[in-house]
């Protein structure tokens, strides 16, 4: 071959050479940075799945029908399902049913418990009202001279009060200006009937807890050159056991240096 041929051959060794030796360094680096490359991406592979997997599941959705019986517009329906909206956590999902008198209610288990527990509290039987007549009547022996009638309304586990009289002034001082004038002062008393009852369920009946306390000023006293009234005050409290539509006898008041005596009768009927 020519030289030039000859030069060509030997160029064409040369270059070979050199690409192996680039090869061999590239091999080195792939080796060694590959390997990196590998463990990093393994570590970060590895991390991801180690959160994945720490992560904690999402609860199960439940759907529930609540059937409430103490429900008596969908009024009383709209106020508990608020109720339930307001206090339970969010992403709770409640649908009324008012001809079933029902809550459909969608959640997680614990929110159906928090739901369950709210409707224990609010489905209950409304407390009922009742009338309370009282009849006072006043006798001179075997004689009856007169009757009063009062009523009032209380509900069951409630508290009612019935005041029927007269304020009276009574006076308690003066004071004297100095310039021959002189001012009296007066406190003011309550005399009359003052009823106090509250009724309650039981096994036995409605049980009354009642006060009756009557006042009245029957004379004037002078004591040491000063006019005084006399106030006379009796009062019945007790506790009785109470049927609807029959009359009780509570029990009756003398009155002092008479004949007189009054007797109290109460008939307790429900408020339709």
């Amino acid at each position: 071959m020519t030289a030039t041929g000859e030069s060509t051959l030997i160029l064409t060794s040369e270059r070979s050479a050199a690409d192996a030796g680039l090869d061999a360094e590239i091999g080195a680096l792939v080796e060694t940075y590959g390997a990196l490359l590998f463990r990093v991406s393994y570590s970060v592979l590895r991390s991801r799945h180690e959160a994945e997997d720490a992560t904690p599941p999402s609860p199960p959705f439940e759907v529930k029908t609540f059937y409430l019986a103490n429900v008596g517009s969908p009024n009383d329906l709209e106020v508990i399902r608020n109720a339930i909206s307001t206090v339970v956590a969010y992403g709770v999902h409640i649908a009324e049913v008012p001809s079933q008198n029902a809550l459909i209610i969608g959640g997680t288990p614990e929110q159906l418990a928090q739901a369950r527990q709210i409707l224990a509290s609010l489905d209950r039987p409304k407390r009922a009202a009742y009338r309370l007549a009282y009849t006072i009547s006043e006798f001179d022996g075997d004689r009856l001279v007169g009757k009063q009638h009062y009523s009032m309304i209380v509900v069951s586990g409630g508290r009612t009060t019935l005041r029927s009289g007269s304020k009276i002034p009574i006076a308690t001082g003066s004071t004297d200006s100095g310039k021959g004038d002189s001012q009296t002062q007066f406190t003011y008393l309550d005399l009359g009937l003052n009823f106090d009852a509250s009724l309650d369920d039981s096994v036995d009946g409605m049980r009354l807890r009642s006060k009756i306390e009557r006042s009245s000023i029957p004379e004037d006293k002078t004591i040491a050159g000063v006019t005084e009234p006399v106030i006379r005050q009796s009062v019945l409290e007790g506790t009785s056991l109470l049927a609807p539509g029959k009359p009780l006898l509570l029990g009756s008041m003398d009155t002092p240096s008479s004949t007189r005596r009054l007797e109290i009768e109460v008939v307790m009927d429900p408020v339709k």
